[in-house]
């Protein structure tokens, strides 16, 4: 899926300045290798943009690319052909929707994102942790009070593997080490789709979660917990956590520790609307949709104090199931206490330091993964640019156009 591809007359926006500038872009094998006016490029395809922006291939560092129903707990009991199925056509949705690249925060495997890479789908490039680190009864243990047995199933169906114990959680982690993982998932915290436990619990042991921490970082790799309430933030923080998922219940200490560790936040607003709006028609059981609402007014709240005292923001929407769809809409929730080039940075360079990939996503610098996205409209006036696909014009993965008014797909 790569290619070489000149833009020109385009409006290319850097989102590090926030500003824009008027000229060319030339992609050959997959990056950018040259950018400024009137760029000589014969026997190149060529796209007169005409005044349209460009921007970064959008990223999204929280979803879930397997969970094809709210109803996680089923997930399971599902075939591993049948999710890979429906993952397929997720993430072909997310490519039309403007993402190039996204991190998965449980469930997808070294399968899904080889078959990608390897052009046997389309979608964007992907990130995976493989499963989930849960203690027993957290947030990644899905069985009911009445059940007993667990079967940590090998396939890519389930999200999360139940782990205690600091032996326990070393080889789990060097497991999901062996097997490819990006980055490491840990349940530090309750949340809203288990059905044992309560949002506002801490989740593993100190030295547990050290653990964890000591194993990641020996491989190179980091960890991203799930978190809610600013004691189970700042718990994970203190513990090494690099990367805090959703943090709807923060405090001002946890912004301090933020700034102190260095670390990111992935705020998830979405999702909490989306399983208050939805969510029970999509699967969700009851009495995790009567949970939704300890944490969905905190969100924005969460998001304005983070943002205030400098904490690095990262976009994530952790949709499930046919809520999918709303993915763009977290640039709308955003906005309302972001500025529009915050919220960019979040989807684009601020997600790259994250992921690792710093000048090789989230820029328009010569160099980098040509994964680019061409827009009707000025996204630094109106977010609602980004908020809706249909003011894409093009999206570009690897040099070729892979997305945009001509590919338009139901459902998209």
């Amino acid at each position: 899926m790569t290619g070489s591809l000149v833009l020109r007359n385009a409006r290319l926006l850097d989102p590090l300045s926030g500003e824009y500038s008027e000229g060319d872009l030339r992609c050959d094998s997959g990056r950018i290798v040259e950018a400024g006016p009137g760029l000589a490029a014969a026997d190149v395809p060529t796209l007169d943009l005409r005044g349209a922006v460009v921007l970064p291939g959008l990223v999204d560092a929280h979803v879930h690319v397997t969970a094809s129903t709210a109803d996680l707990g089923s997930l399971p009991s599902s075939s591993p052909s049948y999710v890979a199925a429906h993952a397929a056509r997720t993430m072909s949705r997310m490519l039309d929707r403007g993402f190039t690249t996204v991190r998965d925060a449980s469930g997808a495997d070294y399968g899904l994102a080889d078959a990608q890479a390897e052009g046997l789908f389309r979608g964007p490039r992907l990130l995976f942790c493989g499963r989930a680190l849960s203690q027993t009864g957290g947030h990644g243990d899905s069985r009911t009070r009445g059940t007993h047995v667990r079967d940590d199933h090998a396939c890519c169906a389930g999200l999360g593997r139940v782990a205690d114990g600091v032996d326990a959680v070393r080889a789990a982690a060097r497991d999901e080490l062996r097997k490819g993982a990006h980055h490491i998932k840990v349940m530090a915290s309750g949340g809203v789709a288990s059905p044992t436990d309560r949002i506002d619990s801490t989740q593993y042991s100190a030295e547990e979660l050290r653990a964890i921490v000591e194993e990641a970082s020996a491989a190179n790799r980091y960890v991203a917990a799930h978190a809610y309430t600013a004691r189970a933030v700042n718990r994970a923080l203190e513990l090494g956590v690099r990367s805090i998922e959703h943090g709807n219940l923060l405090d001002d200490r946890s912004v301090s520790l933020f700034l102190a560790h260095e670390a990111f936040l992935v705020p998830t607003l979405v999702t909490y609307w989306a399983l208050k709006e939805e969510g029970r028609e999509h699967g969700l059981p009851e009495s995790s949709w009567r949970k939704v609402d300890e944490v969905l007014g905190a969100g924005l709240a969460a998001l304005e104090r983070a943002a205030r005292g400098g904490v690095k923001l990262v976009y994530g929407t952790d949709l499930l199931g046919g809520m999918h769809r709303h993915q763009n809409h977290e640039f709308r929730l955003r906005g309302e206490v972001q500025s529009p080039l915050e919220v960019i940075r979040s989807a684009t360079s601020t997600a790259a330091d994250l992921l690792n990939l710093t000048g090789e996503i989230g820029t328009l610098a010569v160099g980098a993964h040509a994964d680019l996205l061409v827009v009707d409209g000025d996204p630094l006036a109106d977010l609602g640019v980004l908020a809706e696909p249909k003011h894409f014009r093009h999206v570009i993965q690897g040099g070729a156009v892979v997305a945009g008014h001509q590919f338009r797909t139901a459902g998209a």
